[in-house]
């Protein structure tokens, strides 16, 4: 259309375009985003004034993926999107945090970034593409924003780094990097790796950077080319009369309250001098109101926590810079779980419960934009208010709990064999929090998975790296952060995996890049912060238990002739019916003719495996049956031996007297001892009750 703009540029050998004009042109900024035929529109709008009585940026950003996009109909009963599905939370999140930092401080107008897939090709993923697509609404709307920044997935199949690879080519990865950057710097990094070295992942991060450049400058472009000077951000001048004052009143009494080591006594040292410094500066101030106070006190929290490391080199309890805070833990606390473990690091404390089940427990993906259709592994993060000693909303899981549980989600599953043939549902409950209460679920995810006999390939564990910096951007990192660090530092750095490489990592900053020597040194720093975490919990558990509970499934395959499954079933299903309400056992079949039989006790698990065996089995001359009475005749009766097998037991054979009518012996659905004693060379069986009498020497109303 005449009004269209548009700007293509390659990367990683794809074609990929930015066009603004046609769609929404009532929003502040509009753009959408192609890479192949995979479309992804985004929108920002903003109110024309702040919002009053607010100390935050009221930033809501949404991403939602429509059925129609891949020319599907939703599931369920209700032929209509609804709530946010796992992925499209995550894919939200995953471009909030990259953009959050980059909106000027005090800043209070409400901002709204929507993003919804149009078109879906199934090969290429439109989550990654929001990023730069919030970037570009931002970059060409008048909004006050920093930008821009691009965003770009890696992968690396047979050593090769891949960016933005397909689904296909993702399922062959051993990498997942989901890149962020400003022009100059690393903005956020997430993703998971199969044992990645620290070297290999700053190596794609590299890369990654080189084509997140070329993004960015197409979102220079396209605003340049609506005919608009580029953006100038001017920040707003702050009055620092309050704040000045309330250092003259309380800094230096201030930074000694921040210094108490334990997390509740510090608290309370805090909350008397806030109350104190409040109502002093009421008196010289009384128009102040209670945001503007709450605010400020904030900032000069995060000022002192600063100046106390930059300045005096002490962190808020006590702890050396490389210093982990106190280690414990055990295992198998729950007696009824399948596996149960408790992890603290300092007050920071993660419950963790393992629930092992059958395939029938499988979560299935509604996947609009292809990829992966089910999930074998899951692990669910749970954050309630009295790990904080607050008293907080109850209801809906909140995207941040997603977010946290994903992450440690990714970081162990590839340490589950492929072949496992249980569904495991791993729940991380975190009953206190001081601080990287993620990393706290991954080491009892560990832990709790060894002790349920989970035989994982190797032990996990999660540390996450802080850092404050000064003007020059001079900066030092802080291992093992705790809540305040995070809130009044410049990024969480979380990294997990095991001795042998990185299975899982998310960085957010709160400052506008990453230097690269930073980088490196945030790696090396939980490298070796892992290395102490997993010699503790080695010291715990030493290896996955070599029995399950007795409360678990057991799991038994057998591989039958794929010809066989049908015998196997049964006319309606009647076989495998009957081998499930005699066993009580659950069974499954694959196409392959893998048979996975799964059971509450050892005698129900024997019976179905002893039943499905006889699939298929022959009749041996000799052998001795305990069968059932299929049918009775003049000449004598058939008895199954087996399921779908059966022969005939003649008039002379049922007892060692003269028989004068069948029904004298046996009826319908009897049950009886019989022995083979010929197969003719048409199969068909001939069977003996008189001769089983013999051998088994029991009385006849038992045979």
């Amino acid at each position: 259309m005449q009004n269209t703009l548009s700007v293509t540029v390659n990367v990683g050998g794809k074609d990929i375009t930015l066009e603004t004009g046609l769609l929404a042109q009532q929003a502040a900024g509009a753009v959408t985003m192609r890479m192949g035929d995979t479309i992804l529109f985004t929108a920002v709008t903003c109110t024309e004034t702040p919002r009053e009585g607010i100390d935050y940026f009221p930033l809501q950003v949404e991403y939602r993926e429509k059925f129609y996009a891949a020319g599907k109909f939703p599931g369920g009963f209700f032929k209509r999107e609804s709530r946010p599905a796992e992925k499209e939370i995550l894919a939200a999140r995953l471009t909030d945090r990259p953009i959050r930092p980059l909106f000027p401080d005090g800043y209070r107008n409400d901002v709204q970034v929507n993003s919804m897939l149009l078109s879906a090709d199934g090969e290429n993923d439109s989550d990654v593409l929001s990023i730069c697509a919030a970037s570009a609404v931002l970059t060409i709307s008048e909004i006050p924003f920093m930008g821009p920044v691009a965003g770009v997935r890696v992968g690396r199949v047979n050593g090769k780094l891949i960016v933005n690879p397909t689904h296909s080519e993702r399922a062959a990865s051993d990498l997942e990097l989901i890149y962020c950057s400003t022009r100059d710097l690393p903005m956020m990094i997430e993703g998971e790796g199969q044992e990645i070295k620290e070297a290999d992942l700053v190596a794609a991060m590299k890369l990654a950077h080189a084509e997140c450049v070329k993004l960015i400058d197409a979102q220079l472009e396209l605003r340049r080319k609506m005919g608009k000077a580029d953006k100038v951000v001017t920040l707003p001048e702050q009055d620092k009369t309050l704040i000045k004052r309330a250092r003259e009143l309380a800094a230096a009494d201030f930074a000694e309250a921040l210094l108490v080591p334990g997390k509740k006594d510090r608290e309370g040292k805090v909350g008397a001098l806030k109350k104190t410094l409040k109502e002093k500066l009421l008196v010289e101030f009384p128009e102040m109101s209670v945001e503007a106070f709450r605010a400020m006190f904030d900032e000069l929290e995060i000022e002192l926590v600063r100046a106390n490391m930059l300045q005096r080199k002490r962190r808020q309890d006590g702890r050396g810079f490389d210093d982990l805070r106190p280690l414990s833990a055990q295992v198998g606390l729950l007696p009824r779980t399948h596996g149960s473990a408790l992890f603290s690091r300092g007050e920071t404390q993660a419950l963790g419960s393992v629930t092992l089940g059958t395939k029938s427990d499988i979560q299935s993906l509604d996947a609009v934009t292809g990829g992966e259709t089910e999930k074998r592994f899951m692990l669910h993060y749970n954050f309630p208010p009295y790990s904080t000693g607050e008293v907080g909303r109850l209801g809906a899981t909140g995207r941040r709990e997603i977010g946290h549980g994903n992450l440690a989600e990714r970081s162990l599953c590839c340490m589950l064999p492929k072949d496992y043939p249980y569904t495991v549902r791993l729940v991380a409950d975190i009953m206190g929090s001081n601080g990287s209460s993620s990393m706290a679920s991954i080491c009892v995810g560990t832990l709790s998975l060894m002790d349920a006999g989970v035989p994982i390939i190797k032990p996990v564990a999660g540390i996450s790296i802080g850092l404050v910096t000064d003007e020059k951007m001079h900066g030092i990192l802080l291992t093992d952060i705790i809540g305040s660090e995070d809130h009044c530092g410049d990024m969480d750095f979380k990294v997990a995996g095991t001795r042998d490489g990185i299975t899982g990592f998310q960085v957010d900053l709160k400052i506008h890049g990453l230097p690269w020597d930073l980088v490196e040194g945030a790696f090396e720093k939980a490298r070796l912060a892992r290395h102490k975490l997993l010699d503790f919990m080695h010291g715990v558990i030493d290896a996955p238990r070599a029995e399950l509970s007795q409360h678990a499934p057991r799991i038994h395959q057998i591989k039958i002739d794929p010809e066989n499954i049908g015998e196997l079933i049964g006319p309606g299903g009647k076989n495998i019916r009957r081998i499930t309400e005699l066993s009580g056992a659950q069974i499954d079949i694959e196409e392959d003719g893998t048979v996975s039989i799964f059971a509450t006790s050892n005698d129900s698990l024997q019976l179905a495996v002893h039943e499905v065996e006889m699939i298929g089995a022959e009749a041996e001359e000799g052998q001795m049956y305990h069968g059932t009475v299929t049918g009775v005749k003049e000449f004598g009766a058939f008895v199954e031996i087996m399921p779908g097998k059966d022969g005939l037991v003649h008039i002379s054979e049922l007892a060692d007297f003269r028989v004068q009518k069948v029904e004298d012996i046996c009826k319908l659905g009897d049950k009886m001892w019989v022995k083979c004693i010929g197969v003719d060379d048409r199969g068909r069986v001939k069977l003996s009750r008189r001769q089983a009498l013999q051998e088994k020497d029991a009385p006849a109303d038992q045979v």
